[in-house]
């Protein structure tokens, strides 16, 4: 059995966004408890929860050879774990990361 080497590298992107969402929300909680913000930060690690279980959903697919991996395309499932729990990470701390950030983008007079 040969290990799919491509398929391992793949999972760097995602693993490199999942640490950015831990910082993020390390860095939130910090900002949030000094100017007494409600615990918004959490959604960040549930953003992180969410990419990791994109992850481990690619792991699964990665042990599976390619061929298992063309028919998973196919089942919704799949397709909603691998793309939509990416996407919905990605939003959550978009959305999070707005009402947390947004003051530096406030225009000052």
């Amino acid at each position: 059995m040969s290990v799919d080497w491509a398929g391992l590298v793949s999972l760097i992107g995602p693993a490199s966004i999942l640490v950015a969402l831990v910082v993020l929300a390390q860095l939130s909680r910090r900002l949030g408890s000094v100017v007494r913000m409600p615990r918004y930060y959490l959604g960040f690690y549930l953003a992180a929860g969410l990419m990791a279980a994109s992850m481990l959903a690619r792991l699964l697919v990665l042990g599976r050879g390619p061929a298992m991996t063309i028919e998973l395309s196919h089942d919704p499932l799949w397709v909603l774990l691998l793309t939509g729990l990416p996407a919905l990470a990605l939003t959550t701390a978009v959305v999070v990361a707005w009402r947390y950030w947004s003051w530096l983008l406030a225009e000052r007079s």
